[in-house]
């Protein structure tokens, strides 16, 4: 019998969901190296590769045989060569662009364990897709707002969340995809750098955000009576700044955010909000020419910087904290700890904060590759994140689950039976 890879589920299978690899048809305790492949949308190459040893039955199941060292990781890793996927040119993060098309991922068995790859012996392909059979992209251009919706399928009306990534800018859809596939209508909301938004993030306008959040809660597929609002970085604290200023929000949940506004002045009516003061010379440059700039920012607690912690205590809602210990983006941990204070000092509830030892800034939705390095739009070089690469992967899957909960739980008063595994 010639050696065949085994996948299930077999042709397809979505991004955020795990995919079972075994080998039949070895050798009696053969070695084997083990390849994936896949190309982003740019064609640019991330690969990862272990090294196993078959069963004495010629079988070889990733769920039960650990990766031997020398590979891409060691251990038992059922899914260890899709997180390990690593970018062939550096400074590179793998991000979805089109979620309506999936991603190709190639998988070779290769003789032995030699530096150099030996012959080839099986090989397979399998798509991971980002839109479950059913969800609907709806692009949305109403008055200002520049987002796309994702409803899931079924008559509805679904738990409704606001979906903002980072200083990226664009307009990012994948997670707000992969969340509608679980049930939520999700829009992923632009707020610079796409179409005819502003380029630059110069300053932004609350009144923009307000709009999308109406549109939400006018929408006949969304559940009221409010909305969840989920973002990472820089979309972060804008979720905390619409948290705080404005009405028909149930639930935030912030992914390494802050709670002080950073990058660009903040405005609403009368409200001005400076960003948080910045000190180059706290910038860090090894070697390696990669940036480290977790002391980058001043503290908010201090002087003049105190204009711009965001006023959340106004918020009428519950705020979950995801943090990765690790991020050297900026001090997350510290923003969730003096958030927290913020809001008990002001007689609010408790906010959750999940920490993540070990996990990066860019915590994505499950089995996303780390991203250690890339360029930073605002320092024009590249700068480390953070995280290392098993312990990401980890919090990537529990992060995930906990967003859900917490979504699940104050948009449909339906608690869910997920507690943190970490």
């Amino acid at each position: 019998m010639a050696p065949s890879i085994r996948l299930s589920p077999a042709a397809r299978s979505l991004f955020d969901e795990p995919l079972a690899i075994a080998v039949q048809g070895l050798g009696p305790r053969q070695q084997v190296t083990l390849r994936t492949s896949l190309r982003d949308e740019t064609g640019e190459l991330f690969q990862a590769s272990a090294r196993y040893q078959a069963g004495d039955d010629g079988e070889l199941d990733l769920a039960r045989c650990p990766a031997l060292p020398g590979g891409s990781f060691s251990g038992l890793e059922p899914m260890g060569l899709l997180w390990a996927l690593q970018p062939q040119k550096p400074f590179w993060r793998l991000v979805k662009r089109d979620v309506q098309s999936p991603f190709l991922l190639q998988l070779e068995v290769l003789e032995g364990h030699g530096e150099r790859p030996g012959r080839l012996l099986a090989q397979a392909q399998h798509e991971r897709a980002f839109l479950r059979d059913g969800v609907r992209r709806v692009p949305v251009r109403d008055g200002r707002i520049r987002a796309t919706l994702f409803l899931p399928p079924g008559s509805g009306p679904f738990p409704g969340i606001i979906d903002l990534y980072g200083t990226g800018g664009g307009l990012p859809e994948y997670r707000a995809c992969l969340l509608a596939n679980h049930g939520f209508a999700v829009l992923a909301l632009a707020f610079y750098s796409y179409e005819d938004l502003p380029k630059g993030m110069k300053e932004f306008h609350l009144e923009y955000f307000e709009e999308a959040v109406n549109y939400m809660l006018q929408h006949t597929q969304v559940k009221g009576p409010g909305i969840g609002l989920l973002g990472h970085s820089k979309g972060g604290d804008l979720c905390v700044s619409m948290a705080s200023f404005l009405k028909g929000i149930t639930a935030t949940a912030l992914i390494n955010g802050s709670v002080a506004n950073v990058g660009a002045v903040l405005r609403y009516k009368d409200i001005t909000i400076p960003p948080l003061g910045i000190n180059p010379k706290r910038v860090k440059v090894g070697k390696s020419g990669i940036a480290d700039i977790i002391d980058a920012l001043n503290n908010p607690l201090e002087g003049p910087d105190q204009q711009s912690f965001i006023p959340l205590e106004k918020a009428e809602c519950c705020f979950l904290f995801i943090v990765g210990q690790d991020d050297h983006n900026w001090k997350s941990e510290f923003f969730a700890a003096e958030g927290s204070k913020r809001l008990q000092a002001h007689g609010k509830e408790k906010p959750e904060i999940v920490c993540y030892p070990g996990a990066g800034h860019y915590i994505e939705p499950p089995f996303f590759p780390m991203c250690a390095a890339s360029m930073h739009l605002l320092i024009g070089k590249p700068v480390m994140w953070g995280g290392e690469p098993k312990a990401h992967s980890v919090a990537q899957i529990d992060a995930w689950q906990q967003i859900q909960a917490f979504f699940r739980k104050h948009l449909t008063g339906k608690p869910s039976g997920t507690s943190s595994k970490l």
